[in-house]
């Protein structure tokens, strides 16, 4: 096969038209001939005995050129596209242009290429970097966790049910005289106040005591996940079994002695303060890279292929898949629950994906344009790191990973290190949030 024409025909787009003459085409289907003539079957020949000139006449003279074809393509197509250098974002699109015994076949590639990215003023970028002052609200908030932690359950039976309780009940709801589905629990332990059940259920239990009996008439939100059961009303027979509170103990030196490593409140909260404010400078430098990082995706304005940006949406869509498959489920329950499917679904991961890809080929131009590279001792440190974490060795590793890619992760995350150590800290500029954005 050999290049005949490369003609770039818009921004991210090449096309290739290639050419294989007529020999290596005849031995290209010969070959195929030899392949497939053990299944052909014609009437009045046994299987594998038809010759392939018969073939031909039988079926057509083109019966064997896709085989044929597909044969010469990948390894001849890699080179050509080697060849012109170009760096492909997606499989080519290939077109048959002819196909002549003699002259040989001519093909067209469209080739998807990676988008050239420009970019300037990366450095000497503003942002804010505010770290959040400590205060004893802040404290005693933690302090609060070792209560909750060492809270006594009482249990009551002289009085009706309050807020913050925790009560055990028995449920069932109906829609009219009918019960539905997912509708029926046994001893269920429920807080009242926690907005656990549908909007008015929790107020319903208030003022009862054990072994009341009773109905209980919500409405399912608009916006509830199981669509069949959005805005309809309900009745829920319910009896309440019991009622517990929490009982929190004082907080003093002897709680604190018997709770944590520490002997007295003093020192407890001392060693809170300073880990809340290491929290948040740790919290702070993450704002402030963020804020660099969608700076530098704002500067993007080049052109990128869409397959860039679905084919980062599908290593999203199936990193959640994974993750549902860790908890027992899988995409198709998770639909029925959210009323999605799979389109609207690939929807809520596509500005995150179009932000991840610019941010990428922003960084791997920014570290090209610094001369960036990965040091033997990085890439050899972190391959260690992989190792150890996944109870593997180096060598191993290094098959089991695309190492360009791994290598180009170095080279990207010290970009990423570039920017912020160039940047400016202005506390005068706002945080953008989500909300800002829209």
């Amino acid at each position: 096969m050999s290049l005949k024409s490369t003609t770039k025909t818009d921004v991210n787009t090449t096309e290739l038209v290639l050419s294989i003459d007529g020999a290596t085409f005849e031995n290209a289907v010969e070959k195929a001939y030899q392949r497939q003539k053990k299944n052909i079957q014609i009437k009045g020949f046994r299987k594998g005995k038809v010759s392939r000139k018969l073939a031909e006449k039988e079926f057509g003279e083109g019966v064997f050129y896709e085989d044929a074809i597909n044969s010469l393509l990948g390894p001849e197509l890699d080179a050509a596209i080697s060849e012109t250098k170009l760096e492909l974002v997606d499989r080519p699109n290939v077109e048959i242009l002819s196909i002549d015994k003699e002259q040989g076949v001519e093909i067209k590639a469209v080739c998807v290429t990676k988008p050239v990215i420009e970019i300037a003023d990366y450095k000497g970028i503003k942002a804010s970097k505010i770290v959040k002052d400590i205060t004893d609200e802040d404290i005693d908030r933690q302090v609060e966790i070792i209560r909750k932690k060492n809270a006594r359950i009482v249990s009551v039976d002289d009085r009706a049910a309050q807020m913050d309780d925790e009560v055990t009940i028995d449920f069932e709801g109906f829609f009219g005289d009918e019960p539905f589905e997912g509708g029926k629990g046994e001893d269920h332990p429920l807080r009242l106040g926690s907005g656990q059940f549908i909007p008015g259920f929790e107020d319903q239990i208030v003022g009862h005591n054990i072994g009341d009996e009773f109905d209980v008439n919500v409405t399912f939100p608009e916006d509830y996940q199981m669509t069949d059961y959005a805005g309809k009303e309900a009745t829920f027979k319910c009896k309440l079994k019991a009622i517990s509170y929490e009982e929190l103990p004082e907080i003093n030196d002897d709680l604190v002695k018997d709770a944590t490593e520490f002997d007295t409140v003093d020192e407890y909260r001392a060693d809170i303060k300073s880990k809340l404010e290491e929290a948040a400078v740790k919290q702070a430098d993450a704002s402030f890279e963020n804020q660099l990082l969608n700076t530098i995706i704002e500067k993007v304005e080049t052109p990128i292929p869409n397959c860039m940006y679905e084919q980062r949406i599908n290593n999203l869509v199936r990193t959640f898949e994974q993750q549902l498959q860790q908890q027992g489920m899988d995409l198709k329950l998770y639909f029925q629950y959210t009323g999605m499917d799979m389109d609207s679904f690939r929807e809520t991961y596509r500005e995150r994906a179009v932000n991840e890809v610019k941010l990428r080929l922003a960084l791997e131009k920014i570290a090209e344009l610094e001369n960036i590279e990965a040091s033997e001792e990085e890439i050899n440190n972190g391959l260690t790191e992989i190792a150890n974490a996944n109870n593997m060795d180096v060598e191993t590793v290094k098959n089991f990973i695309p190492m360009n890619d791994y290598i180009t992760d170095i080279k990207v995350q010290k970009a990423v290190e570039l920017i912020k150590e160039n940047a400016v800290v202005d506390n005068t500029i706002e945080e953008k949030t989500e909300s800002d954005a829209e």
